[in-house]
């Protein structure tokens, strides 16, 4: 399978690398090809801009500045995000690349009417999202865990009919253990090693 890493953290050497780099050994494990955008690395700009948006219905237009970006994402037959949360969500480089690259045309057909949205990923299968959180588990929930709605649902919704899903988060991770982190790490590479 064709695997697109999306990795937002902006320190090399955080923990969120680590979850990255397990993430990629269990893949390759997996005899998967990837290939991996590095948001930060590559300094992303997150802003939609004023001409982007003119051009956002327009599908002549609206991928002019992101090719390189839609062209991964028409390559891959699945997406794996690596990402810390930070206030109960994405990081905003992430959140900006998702209304920079996820353009009509590309990640869902504009409906004539106003219906719904018809996908346009149809060719990515599966879905993960890997992630690390300051809170616990019960107050994710009762806050709505609004991060993983948007990839788990709203981006599944534009990919195809059967789209598998995996999410992974380790809580409570400013005060984790290295036991913990350890471990956590250990069953990202052992989840990624069956990802189909």
């Amino acid at each position: 399978m064709k695997v697109l890493i999306v990795y937002a953290h902006p320190v090399a050497e955080s923990f969120g690398a680590a979850m990255r780099e397990a993430a990629i050994k269990g893949l390759t494990r997996a005899g998967h090809e990837l290939r991996m955008i590095d948001l930060y690395a590559e300094n992303f700009e997150p802003r939609l801009s004023r001409q982007e948006r003119i051009d956002y219905q327009d599908e002549d237009r609206n991928t002019k500045l992101i090719a390189d970006h839609v062209a991964l994402i028409k390559w891959a037959d699945a997406m794996v995000f690596v990402f810390p949360t930070w206030w109960y969500s994405l990081p905003a480089i992430l959140k900006g690349w998702f209304d920079r690259v996820w353009v009509p045309g590309v990640a869902f057909r504009m409906p004539d009417g106003g219906k719904m949205l018809k996908p346009a990923m149809t060719n990515i299968r599966a879905l993960a999202g890997i992630t690390s959180c300051g809170s616990s588990w019960w107050w994710m929930k009762l806050v709505g865990e609004p991060h993983r709605k948007i990839i788990m649902r709203g981006l599944r919704s534009l990919c195809a009919r059967r789209c598998k899903t995996v999410w992974m988060t380790l809580h409570e991770m400013d005060t984790s253990t290295a036991a913990a982190r350890t471990r956590y790490l250990a069953k990202i590479e052992t989840r990624m090693s069956h990802f189909q």
